[in-house]
């Protein structure tokens, strides 16, 4: 319990933590942020890691210059690209076995076959999407592992989403995250990252499911 409350006080008071870090151990900070950004999108089980508003608050701190601009939004995109690579790699190699299970309590052969459709229609527009949205993020190249999309198809979606997710919400931080307003306002700036994006995944997954039965 202790635990989870850490890491809650963590996500919801990073720029707190990240200065005290920066403070503390200077040029190190650099390869804390890149195992954060390399473990939440490269390993499966740890997606509650505090990506969207980490990477905001690394830009605040580029604005006043804490960290270097250049250097944090190439290690990151490095970060990002390499986790998820690792992530598809486990999934595709999990893969084959998976196509050779039976229907069970614990596995739906058929909502599987689904999936493998969906990642072969829609796989690279979900790879780029999902960086923006907590958990998926860390679950959809997993997923496209499983799902056996190729690798060439989903390195390229891999590298676009990257640099969109770590150039974009660190660019936004560095001219943004300093502002009086934003910096007071900052625990609910980010419930809202954590919160809006899957709200409208649910909502467009509502919308379809409606349409389809329609």
């Amino acid at each position: 319990m202790e635990l989870i409350s850490t890491v809650f006080d963590f996500v919801l008071h990073v720029d707190k933590y990240l200065e005290m870090f920066v403070t503390h151990y200077g040029a190190w900070v650099y390869a804390l942020l890149f195992i954060i950004i390399f473990v939440e999108t490269g390993v499966v089980v740890m997606p509650f890691l505090p990506g969207d508003s980490l990477l905001f608050v690394v830009g605040a701190m580029c604005g006043v210059g804490l960290m270097n601009y250049p250097l944090v939004v190439g290690l990151l995109f490095a970060a990002a690209v390499l986790g998820n690579q690792t992530n598809y790699t486990v999934g595709r190699a999990i893969g084959p076995k998976v196509f050779q299970w039976e229907n069970s309590r614990w596995f739906n052969k058929a909502a599987f076959d689904q999936a493998h459709a969906f990642y072969e229609r829609y796989g690279g527009i979900t790879i780029i999407a999902a960086r923006f949205v907590p958990f998926l993020r860390t679950f959809a190249p997993f997923v496209a592992g499983v799902a056996q999309m190729t690798r060439a198809k989903f390195s390229f979606f891999d590298v676009v989403g990257g640099a969109l997710w770590v150039g974009g919400i660190v660019t936004v931080g560095y001219f943004f995250g300093n502002i009086p307003w934003v910096k007071l306002h900052l625990d609910k700036i980010i419930w809202a990252m954590i919160f809006v994006p899957g709200l409208l995944v649910l909502l467009g997954a509502w919308r379809a499911r409606r349409k389809a039965a329609g």
